[in-house]
């Protein structure tokens, strides 16, 4: 059988042995894949450096039925993005943003995650400094919202009451937003109408340039949504590169 091609992202890779590499791939067609690059840490093998973390390419799969692990047969380099490796902070939002992808996005056709990763990872990139943050926070909730785990902002997690404009209490406890009633006596982040506008608007998941955050506003958005991440989508799971996120952010 001749090998699938697909567009693939570089999620992660580990060496496998002496000379090949186990790759995690994000791929438009097929979701997220383990592929083996067989040969790939010989000094003159095929892959070379093609197979660098966060670049996009062209993969060539042999996929084999009933299992996890597939055959690389040829990537193609088409974006490198050496923009995230030469700064410390662009690389760890991005790998946090891919991290995540990589451990809960099912092994299935997600053409719409993989077109949102190539959004999120090119503006990481190309982003001035001061827009760095609040990309970084688009991004993040982006990847809750293609995951399936985004919260309502129009209504009370607990009863389903319509929550009117303004401030308003947010428990990530209890995955949203929450009523005056529901949030007596609970232990959560109250929000400005301000913050609140932003964090919808996070949650609806743009990524994009809404204007500057100070650095104690994003500090604060960046607890917020690594502490949803941690308890809604991973399960108390450790994610290490989100935690690395938060710290150099």
């Amino acid at each position: 059988m001749p090998p699938t091609s697909t567009l693939a992202i570089v999620l992660h890779t580990f060496p496998y042995g002496e000379t090949s590499k186990i790759a995690r791939l994000l791929t438009r067609d097929h979701g997220v894949q383990s592929v083996m690059a067989k040969g790939a840490l010989r000094p003159k093998g095929k892959f070379g450096a093609r197979l660098q973390v966060l670049s996009t390419g062209t993969a060539q799969i042999y996929f084999k039925a009933n299992r996890d692990l597939h055959t690389l047969a040829e990537f193609d380099v088409v974006k490198q993005r050496q923009e995230l490796a030469a700064d410390v902070r662009r690389y760890a939002a991005a790998s946090g943003f891919a991290e995540v992808i990589m451990r809960f996005l099912p092994a299935e056709s997600h053409p719409e995650v993989f077109d949102l990763a190539e959004e999120v990872l090119d503006l990481l990139a190309s982003a001035a400094e001061e827009e760095l943050d609040v990309i970084a926070l688009g991004a993040m909730w982006a990847a809750v919202s293609a995951l399936g785990f985004a919260p309502r902002n129009d209504a009370c997690a607990r009863d389903g009451r319509v929550l009117p404009r303004g401030s308003v209490v947010f428990s990530v406890a209890d995955g949203g937003f929450l009523c005056t009633s529901c949030a007596r006596g609970v232990q959560a982040n109250r929000l400005s109408a301000s913050d609140r506008e932003t964090l919808e608007h996070f949650i609806e998941g743009a990524v994009d340039v809404i204007g500057a955050i100070s650095p104690k506003h994003a500090a604060a958005h960046r607890r917020l949504v690594v502490r949803f991440i941690e308890r809604h989508v991973a399960e108390g799971r450790e994610l290490k590169a989100l935690a690395l996120w938060q710290e150099l952010a």
